[in-house]
């Protein structure tokens, strides 16, 4: 096993920062490079990222994403955005109509290129040591984020992300069986079920250990409630935001 797959296989969310370490500029732009070079859509080249150092700045994100007090606490959060402005630039240029934020298919684009770049990102900054949390909670208000972060049309926050050098480091989190997510020749939905149960009793126990006891939910309740009813301050938000950003998809 090389060196990469063992920091691939070693992730944790990191949400307590050693305040005496800070990230350089440099380390940030290596970080970004390393992002930019990941695939992309026809070269499209869909996503930006903006870096926010400013204290004022990052408290107001941090009540943007539903007060997640490390958003305000890291040295670093970035900004991770679908960006059609520059396309719709190069339409200009070159006297095209830019016709592709009429459909769904640029959400689809855009949000797979910011994926990319953030798994990207977050390998770039664990192999220097600097631990990172992924926060869609700024999608909660994504109308605050756009103004403070003054993003022109067809720009649109899907993702942010802490990051500092870590405090303290959590135990590891399982994850699915991967019988569960990984599928040969054909999705296999018979196994679903089973997988379920045998995941809800090792996050359980995992909880439960965690917290002393004091927790000892399951994975499948905590998926079941948030697609009942917890996504819902997303969704009130998301469809009007992006029109308003100038994707008018049916």
């Amino acid at each position: 096993m090389n060196e990469v797959i063992k920091l691939l296989g070693n992730h944790r969310s990191i949400r307590e920062y050693d305040t005496s370490r800070d990230i350089n500029e440099e380390q940030i732009e290596i970080i970004m490079k390393s992002a930019m070079a990941a695939p992309n859509w026809t070269n499209g080249q869909q996503v930006s990222v903006i870096a926010v150092r400013d204290s004022e700045k990052k408290v107001e994100l941090a009540k943007a994403a539903g007060n997640q007090k490390w958003v305000e606490e890291a040295p670093v959060f970035l900004v991770f955005c679908i960006d059609f402005y520059r396309a719709k630039l190069a339409s200009e240029k070159n006297g095209k109509e830019f016709r592709i934020v009429d459909d769904v298919e640029a959400i689809i684009v855009g949000s797979t290129d910011v994926g990319i770049a953030l798994g990207t990102t977050v390998a770039a900054a664990e192999s220097m040591g600097i631990g990172i949390v992924p926060i869609g909670g700024i999608r909660k208000n994504p109308q605050d984020v756009i103004d403070l972060l003054e993003l022109p049309e067809f720009v649109y926050p899907v993702v942010g992300l802490a990051m500092g050098y870590p405090k303290t480091i959590p135990s590891q989190k399982p994850r699915l069986p991967l019988e569960a997510t990984y599928h040969k020749e054909q999705y296999n939905a018979e196994v679903q079920m089973e997988m379920i149960d045998q995941y809800d009793k090792t996050i359980s126990s995992y909880m439960s250990e965690r917290t002393n006891g004091q927790d000892t939910s399951d994975w499948s309740s905590k998926v079941a409630h948030f697609n009942e009813s917890r996504f819902d301050p997303y969704a009130k938000v998301t469809g009007p935001t992006l029109k308003k950003q100038g994707f008018h998809f049916k």
